[in-house]
């Protein structure tokens, strides 16, 4: 496991010590060792770049999962917790993966596999052609796949522990464990974040309007309609040309 660049954030001295030296074993590159919220915000502010982020949940100024909400551009996480009960909280943040402390190599080693075809993805070793040209992504049918196209989807949604893709009033599964990988994989194909779990192509939007408590509620191609939250309002509207 080569070529991933990493971030670590660990307020516990010998816990960041033990992962930065697994990551290092196994052949990633490790561009930041913080030891809180602020200074992942500040490095990422800076012009940092990282293919993951190894943030523990519970750091003094701001916790993981704050950092998380508060990061300038979307990033592969990976959340590192000595309490399996934040797993949950993990995953509802579309994380990529979650670590139990101690991590182990074995277990490591899983997560690396998962960024490493992420970055494929988004480097274009996957399936799909490149750039702005059709683009098709496997979807479970049966105890098989089918690839269905991009352009017939409407958009993403993380239920049930599993990416479900949406278009002509179906409902698909895919083979993305979280919307984030979903995300990264789709990288430069124009969607956008509806909120933590809502990703949506734009030129499937047929129109807009202010729902209760004015929240933005986006009406799909098919019928459909998906609330924004306020935090990705903004740059869903700009993405739209309305603002």
């Amino acid at each position: 496991m080569t070529g991933l660049r990493a971030l670590v954030a660990e307020d516990e001295p010998y816990n960041l010590k033990r992962l930065v030296r697994l990551l290092k074993e196994q052949g990633c590159e490790v561009v930041a060792e913080l030891e809180d919220g602020p200074a992942v915000l500040e490095w990422l502010s800076q012009g940092g770049e990282a293919d993951a982020l190894f943030l523990d949940i519970q750091m003094p100024g701001l916790t993981g999962l704050d950092v998380v909400e508060d990061l300038p551009r979307p990033f592969p996480i990976v959340f590192v917790t000595a309490y399996a009960e934040h797993a949950v909280k993990a995953f509802e943040q579309a994380a990529v993966d979650y670590l139990l402390k101690p991590v182990t190599a074995d277990r490591l080693a899983k997560t690396l596999e998962r960024l490493q075809r992420m970055k494929a993805a988004r480097s274009g070793t996957s399936l799909a052609p490149q750039g702005n040209g059709p683009f098709r992504f496997a979807v479970k049918a049966g105890d098989g796949l089918v690839f269905l196209d991009l352009a017939k989807v409407t958009h993403f949604t993380y239920e049930d522990e599993q990416v479900l893709a949406h278009g002509g009033g179906n409902r698909y599964r895919t083979l993305w464990k979280t919307l984030a990988e979903a995300e990264a994989a789709l990288e430069g194909r124009g969607l956008v974040r509806g909120h933590r779990h809502l990703l949506i192509r734009p030129e499937a939007v047929v129109g807009v309007k202010t729902g209760e408590f004015g929240r933005l509620l986006v009406r799909l191609a098919g019928g459909s309609e998906v609330e924004v939250s306020r935090g990705q309002a903004p740059d869903v509207k700009r993405r739209l040309g309305l603002g």
